[in-house]
């Protein structure tokens, strides 16, 4: 069932904070601020900075870190940030944000844009976390996907690191000829952030906004050989047809796969597993931007996160005080440290890399990212699961053309609804 109660969940909720004064709870007395990060992609070091640093700087408060899942996280905010026991910062994808920040879910942060980083900050994510003209999302951590490769198995199989994207596809099921039970390229059905470039490479577009209007693009000639050529890597893939990105890391270190295109922060997870030990691949990895159709790196999706003040926390200046530690030089040089672009710009120099060629590749694939349509409604795409669901059925055999017709229809509808 397509989940449509986003925009009308939150705007209900803007329309309550509208109705109130300053937040219950006053800020000169100590709190427990509650801080919802998505994901582990945010290092342990980070996390007890933050707490740390926090409890220091406000004796006798406590801050408490949360984790949530990328998984349902838009319908999960919804509810949360209307509640009356709203969370005090919150993680949004950067694709996300613009669904809480035109409704008034966040607090404004252009009193402390300033002390957050100013005009440093990345300025893509900045605009994403926005709204007309007002800041309410600032930027988090971003990144952009890398292309890695077992090395032995590519010599096996007898391929090279491919120029194109029309070889990176013909790789792929050159490999899982000569490997059988081996990936190509590992590839869960689910997983439309590795399939956008596609898209774009061919010419293709997810979505324009032309007279007034949003145009779904999957259909057009151009996004449907995008599509052909994702269908044809996904069918090298032993990969569920049905699963999600989720640790993917995971059957790609133990050699199920022999190409992943993953966030470039995955590296540390792929040379170890979880208690730092080094995996088998460590000696036979390889890495290389996702080349573009005629050579050169491939538009990528561009990663990453958004961090925001709850409009119902009852601690605003608390929660003001932790979202500074979380802009501190420190604490994005933390984030820096472990193969995450800070937010920013001035530190995206810090970026842990394994190899000077690794932190270029990196720099190429962030340098040629690019983002979902800029529609307040978008993330009520995501929460429908269209994308999802839509390459599922092309991973499993499905009339690309019929199921884009349907997929440009489902999107427009909720874009312009």
């Amino acid at each position: 069932m397509r989940k449509l109660a986003l925009a009308a969940a939150v705007a209900a909720s803007a329309i309550v904070l509208a109705g109130c004064s300053t937040p219950s709870g006053g800020d000169g007395e100590p709190a427990e601020i509650r801080v919802w990060l998505v994901g582990a992609d945010t290092p342990q070091d980070a996390r007890d900075y933050l707490i740390e640093t926090f409890e220091e700087e406000n004796p006798g408060s406590t801050l408490v870190i949360e984790e949530q899942q990328w998984t349902g996280l838009v319908d999960t905010l919804t509810t949360a940030l209307s509640s009356s026991d709203s969370p005090d910062i919150v993680e949004v994808g950067n694709t996300q944000a613009p669904a809480f920040t035109s409704v008034g879910a966040f607090r404004d942060l252009s009193g402390i844009y300033e002390d957050l980083g100013g005009d440093d900050l990345l300025p893509g994510f900045v605009e994403a976390g926005s709204y007309e003209g007002t800041l309410y999302a600032a930027p988090y951590y971003s990144g952009a996907r890398v292309v890695f490769y077992n090395t032995a198995q590519y010599a096996q199989a007898g391929v090279e690191v491919p120029a194109t994207l029309d070889e990176y596809v013909a790789n792929a099921g050159t490999i899982a000829e000569a490997l059988p039970g081996v990936s190509g390229v590992y590839w869960p059905g689910q997983d439309w952030y590795n399939a956008l470039p596609f898209i774009w490479e061919n010419g293709g577009e997810v979505a324009v906004f032309d007279g007034g209007e949003w145009d779904a693009q999957f259909s057009s000639p151009e996004s449907l050989a995008g599509l052909e050529q994702v269908a044809e890597v996904a069918a090298s893939s032993t990969a569920p047809k049905d699963g999600d990105e989720t640790d993917v890391w995971v059957p790609f270190r133990e050699q199920q796969g022999a190409t992943l295109s993953a966030p470039s922060w995955a590296y540390w997870s792929i040379i170890a597993d979880a208690d730092q030990a080094p995996t088998a691949l460590t000696d036979t990895l390889g890495y290389y931007a996702l080349p573009g159709k005629d050579g050169g790196a491939a538009q990528v999706f561009a990663g990453g996160s958004n961090i925001a003040i709850s409009a119902k926390s009852a601690h605003p200046e608390l929660a003001e005080s932790a979202l500074k530690i979380i802009f501190s030089d420190e604490y994005q040089g933390i984030l820096a440290a472990n193969g995450l672009v800070p937010a920013k710009t001035s530190l995206g120099g810090d970026v842990a890399a394994a190899t000077p060629e690794l932190a270029a590749i990196i720099a190429d694939a962030a340098a040629n990212a690019k983002l979902t349509p800029a529609s307040p409604k978008w993330a009520d795409v995501e929460a429908a699961r269209l994308l999802q669901d839509f390459f599922v059925k092309i991973a499993t055999g499905g009339d690309i053309e019929e199921l884009a017709t349907q997929l440009d229809l489902d999107i427009e509808d909720i874009l312009n609804g």
